[in-house]
C-alpha cells in the first residue's frame, strides 16, 4: 500500500510525510482490508514479468493529468464534451520588425503561451512566407524569442492559420515537437497553477491566470479579439474537472505486442464479442493502440514493485523485485552492503491490477492451484459495453500473454441504464434511480424483467412506465398462478392427481387427441420452447424475454385461461375438465421455468406453491426442446381468435351491453363448420354469445341483410342480428344528429382553407393542420352516412 507520496510537489522522495485526513485514513483503512495477499502476489508478480521482457517502462511523457487528484489519468478516463468557450486573438511581434511585423495567433489556452517554442505556419501559405526563419516574440515573457517554422501539420483555415506550439501543454504539439526536435517547457505545477516559468504569473491558478494575462495583454495592445468558440473539453471522470495534458515521469506499459495477441484471438474465432459490431470498435481500438500509462499518484493501491538507490539517479538506477528483501539482496549484490534503497511512492492503475482478474483469483501464478486448473478459462464474460477498452480487451492481452490462452470464449455486452430522457445518471441531474427504492415500490422480478428486455449492446432508458407496465406483469403472472391452483385437484385428492400426472404431451398422437384450445396452447408453448432455447443458445437474451412475455399474457392469459373456463365450468364432461387442468399446470409450470432467469423471486415461490413440488424450481430441469407442435391444429384456434375478434369490435362498435348475450349464424365450409361447431362453447364464452342461439350453416341466413354481417378470415364469417345489439330507431336519431354536428364542423374548416387570407398569412405547419383535420372530418362523415344507410335499409326491410 502507498503511503508515501507528496502532494502538490509533484517530486519524488524516500519517505514523504504521512498526512491522512480522517476521511482518507477511512477509505485507506476499507482498501487495506479488501486487499488479498494473494492478489498482490500476482499483481507483483505480472509487473515483474512484463519488465523483464522489456515491456515496462519508465519515462517523461504528455499523459492526462488531474489536477484535484493530482495523479495521471488513463486516456480511457477522460471524457470530452462540447462546451462553450473562448478563442482568444493574440500578437506575436516579429523580432527586428516593424510595429507592422507581428503574427496573430488564435488559441483557446492563453495561459499556455509561456510554454511556446515555435510558432508554426503551413508551407503554403503566402501570408506568412516571408517570416520562416525569423524570430517571434512571445508575449509577457520579457522578451523571450522562438523560431517561426512551417509544417504541413497546421491548418490554414482555423483561426489565423497561425500556430503556437506549446509541447509541455498539448497532445499534438507534443507529437510535433518531438518529430521537429523541439524542446518541451513545462509552466505548471501539478495542482495546476502556474510555475516560475510563467514569470508574474507564478502561482496563479490556471484560469485565473487566463484572465488575468487578458486584461495584460488588453492594456499593451497585444490582445487583437476574443469571440465564442465551442470547445471539446477534455473532464475526468472520477471528478469532472478540466483535465490538464502535462509532460510527466510515469511507468507504461508496450501495448503493441500484447494487442497483436488480442487481435489475432477474435481473427482466429478463439474469442466471440457480442453484439457483433463490437468486435469493429474493439479491433480498431486494439490497432490503433498507445501506450498504457499505469501509474497513479495516489494514496491506495497496489505499491509500483520498483526500489531506487539513494544517491543515484532514479530514472538511471532502479531495482524491479517481488519484494523489498529481494530488492535489498540486489542492491547489495550490484552497489554494495552498505546500499540504501526506498520503493516508488506511485502506485498502479486500478485495471492493471483488475486486468488479471480471470486467473488470479484463481491462484495464478501457481498453474497448479485446482481452481486455476478447473475453471480457467471460462466460457462468458458479461459487461458493460463502456469498459469494453477498460477491462475487458485487457483481461484477453493479460490473459494470452500470462497463462497462453484466453481468458474466456464470450464476451457479452449489455447496455447501461439511463434515465427516461435517455442522459447519463448523476447526482448534478438530479436523476439517479436507486435500485434499493426502486425494488421497493415495484419489487425485484420487476426490475430484473425491466432490465432484461434491453437489447445487447443498446443502452436501455429506464423510466416509471416501463416499471409500472412489468410490475403489472407480475401482478398478471401472480394471479395467473391463482387461477390455476384454484382449479386443480387438492392436495390430498390422490386419484385426481394420478389422472393429472398421467397427462403426457410430448408425443405427436397425444396432442391430437386434445380438444382445440388445448393442441393449440400446446403447440404455440412447445414453439416457444425451442425459439427461447434457441435464443439462449445465442445470448439473445432480450428475445427470451420478450417471446416468453407475448406467449404468458397474449396467448395463455388472455386467450388460453379464458377458453379453458369452458371446458373446467361448463362442458358437463369430467374428462374434458380433467384434461384443461392437466394443460393448465403443465403450460403454466413451463413458463415458470422460462421466466425463472429473469423473475426467480415470484416464479419460485409459484412454482412451490404447487402440489407435489420434489424439488426447488432453481434446480429443476430445462423443459424439453423439439417437442411436437400441430401447426394446421393452430391454425384453425386462429380462425377462431379471427372471429372472436371480429365478434368483439362489432360489439364496441355498437356499444352492446357486455352482459348482453347476442345470437349469431356462423357461415363456413364444411370442415370449417365442424372444428369450430365443436368449441361452440369457447366460442360463446369468449364472445358473449348465445350459446342456444348460435347456428352453422354454409350459406347466409335470411335476415343477412337485417344483420351485421362479419368476415373473420377468408371463408370465415357471421351474421349478428342488428335488432339483437341496439335499437334501430334510436340509433338513426343519435346518428342523425351526430352527422348534423360533424357537417357543420367539416363546413366551419373547408371555409377556412378556401380563404385567401389563412392561406397567405397562416404558417404551413397551422394550414396542414387544418387539412389534416379536414380530410379526417370528411371520412368520419362518410362512415357515419353508410351506417346511417344501413340502419334506415334495415328498418324499410323489417317494416
Amino acid at each position: 500500500m502507498n503511503l508515501q507520496n507528496e502532494f502538490g510537489s509533484g517530486k519524488r522522495s524516500m519517505v514523504a510525510p504521512l498526512q491522512i485526513r480522517l476521511r482518507d485514513l477511512e477509505l485507506l483503512v476499507i482498501g487495506l482490508e479488501n486487499i488479498s495477499p494473494l492478489m498482490s502476489r500476482a499483481v507483483i508478480e505480472a509487473f515483474v514479468r512484463l519488465h523483464e521482457k522489456g515491456l515496462i517502462y519508465q519515462g517523461s511523457y504528455m499523459v492526462n493529468w488531474s489536477p484535484k487528484l493530482q495523479t495521471a489519468v488513463s486516456d480511457l478516463e477522460v471524457d470530452y464534451s462540447e462546451e462553450p468557450g473562448t478563442l482568444y486573438y493574440i500578437k506575436y511581434r516579429v523580432a527586428g520588425g516593424s510595429r507592422s511585423d507581428f503574427l496573430t495567433i488564435a488559441t483557446t489556452r492563453p495561459e499556455t503561451l509561456f510554454g511556446d517554442v515555435a510558432v508554426a505556419v503551413h508551407p503554403q501559405d503566402e501570408r506568412y512566407s516571408k517570416y520562416v526563419g525569423q524570430m517571434a516574440i512571445v508575449p509577457m515573457t520579457y522578451g523571450r524569442h522562438v523560431p517561426i517554422i512551417s509544417d504541413k501539420y497546421v491548418d490554414k483555415d482555423f483561426g489565423t492559420g497561425v500556430l503556437k506550439i506549446s509541447p509541455g501543454h498539448d497532445h499534438n504539439d507534443y507529437l510535433l515537437a518531438r518529430k521537429l526536435g523541439l524542446p518541451i517547457l513545462n509552466v505548471m505545477n501539478k495542482d495546476g497553477t502556474l510555475n516560475e516559468v510563467a514569470g508574474l504569473y507564478c502561482g496563479l491558478d490556471r484560469f485565473e491566470a487566463r484572465k488575468k494575462l487578458w486584461s495584460d495583454l488588453e492594456e499593451t495592445d497585444l490582445a487583437v479579439k476574443k469571440e465564442p468558440h465551442t470547445l471539446r473539453v477534455p473532464r475526468s471522470q472520477r471528478g469532472g474537472e478540466v483535465i490538464e495534458p502535462l509532460v510527466s515521469k510515469q511507468w507504461f506499459v508496450t501495448m503493441e505486442p500484447l494487442a497483436e495477441k488480442a487481435l489475432r484471438a477474435v481473427e482466429k474465432g478463439e474469442l466471440t464479442i457480442m453484439p457483433e459490431r463490437f468486435e469493429k470498435i474493439y479491433n480498431h481500438w486494439l490497432s490503433n493502440i498507445k501506450d498504457w500509462c499505469i501509474s497513479r499518484q495516489l494514496w491506495w493501491g497496489h505499491r509500483i514493485p520498483v526500489w531506487y538507490i539513494v544517491g543515484k539517479d532514479c530514472e538511471e538506477e532502479y531495482i524491479v523485485a517481488r519484494n523489498s528483501e529481494e530488492a535489498l539482496m540486489k542492491a547489495r549484490d550490484k552497489y554494495g552492503k552498505e546500499v540504501e534503497i526506498y520503493q516508488d511512492p506511485d502506485v498502479l492503475d486500478t485495471w492493471f491490477s483488475s486486468a488479471l482478474w480471470p486467473f488470479s483469483t484463481l491462484g495464478w501464478p501457481d498453474v497448479s492451484a485446482e481452481d486455476f486448473k478447473s475453471f480457467y478459462p471460462t466460457t462468458m464474460l458479461e459487461t458493460g459495453h463502456d469498459i469494453l477498452f477498460f477491462w475487458v480487451a485487457r483481461m484477453v492481452m493479460m490473459g494470452i500473454e500470462f497463462t497462453g490462452t484466453v481468458p474466456f470464449s464470450y464476451v457479452y455486452l449489455h447496455g447501461l441504464i439511463r434515465d427516461s430522457q435517455g442522459r447519463k445518471m448523476s447526482k448534478t441531474l438530479g436523476n439517479v434511480i436507486d435500485p434499493i427504492d426502486t425494488i421497493k415500490e415495484f419489487g425485484t422480478d420487476a426490475l430484473r424483467f425491466t432490465l432484461a428486455l434491453g437489447t445487447a449492446g443498446q443502452d436501455l432508458n429506464l423510466s416509471t412506465e416501463r416499471l409500472t407496465a412489468n410490475k403489472a406483469f407480475t401482478n398478471k403472472l401472480w394471479n395467473a398462478g391463482k387461477f390455476v391452483l384454484q382449479n386443480l385437484p387438492n392436495q390430498d385428492d390422490v386419484s385426481g392427481w394420478q389422472n393429472i400426472q398421467a397427462c403426457e404431451f410430448d408425443t405427436e398422437e397425444s396432442l391430437l387427441r386434445l380438444p382445440l384450445p388445448e393442441c393449440w396452447v400446446v403447440s404455440k408453448l412447445h414453439m416457444l420452447i425451442h425459439a427461447v432455447t434457441e435464443s439462449y443458445n445465442k445470448f439473445f437474451f432480450g428475445d427470451v424475454a420478450r417471446e416468453t412475455y407475448d406467449f404468458f399474457w397474449g396467448d395463455f392469459a388472455d386467450w388460453y385461461i379464458e377458453a379453458s373456463k369452458a371446458h373446467l365450468y361448463h362442458s358437463g364432461d369430467d374428462s374434458v375438465a380433467l384434461i384443461a387442468q392437466a394443460v393448465l399446470l403443465y403450460v403454466f409450470e413451463n413458463i415458470l421455468k422460462l421466466l425463472h432467469p429473469f423473475m426467480p423471486f415470484v416464479t419460485e415461490e409459484l412454482w412451490q406453491a404447487l402440489p407435489y413440488r420434489k424439488e426447488a424450481l432453481i434446480i429443476s430441469t430445462w423443459p424439453q426442446n423439439s417437442l411436437p407442435r400441430n401447426t394446421n391444429l393452430v391454425k384453425r384456434f386462429e380462425n377462431l381468435q379471427a372471429m372472436t375478434r371480429a365478434i368483439r369490435n362489432a360489439r364496441a362498435e355498437y356499444s352492446v351491453e357486455p352482459a348482453k348475450r347476442l345470437s349469431a349464424s356462423i357461415v363456413a365450409s364444411e370442415e370449417v363448420i365442424q372444428y369450430i361447431s365443436e368449441e361452440k362453447e369457447v366460442l360463446a364464452l369468449l364472445s358473449r354469445l348465445d350459446v342456444d342461439n348460435i347456428h352453422f350453416t354454409d350459406s347466409p341466413p335470411g335476415d343477412a341483410k337485417q344483420s351485421v354481417h362479419l368476415v373473420a378470415s377468408e371463408g370465415l364469417e357471421a351474421y349478428l342480428p342488428l335488432a339483437d345489439m341496439v335499437d334501430i330507431s334510436a340509433e338513426v336519431q343519435r346518428l342523425t344528429k351526430r352527422l348534423s354536428k360533424m357537417e357543420t364542423e367539416y363546413e366551419g374548416l373547408k371555409a377556412r382553407l378556401t380563404s385567401p387570407k389563412f392561406i397567405e398569412k397562416a404558417p404551413e405547419d397551422i394550414v396542414r393542420g387544418v387539412q389534416e383535420k379536414a380530410a379526417e372530418a370528411e371520412e368520419k362523415i362518410n362512415l357515419t352516412k353508410n351506417r346511417l344507410a344501413f340502419l334506415k335499409s334495415t328498418v324499410l326491410v323489417s317494416q
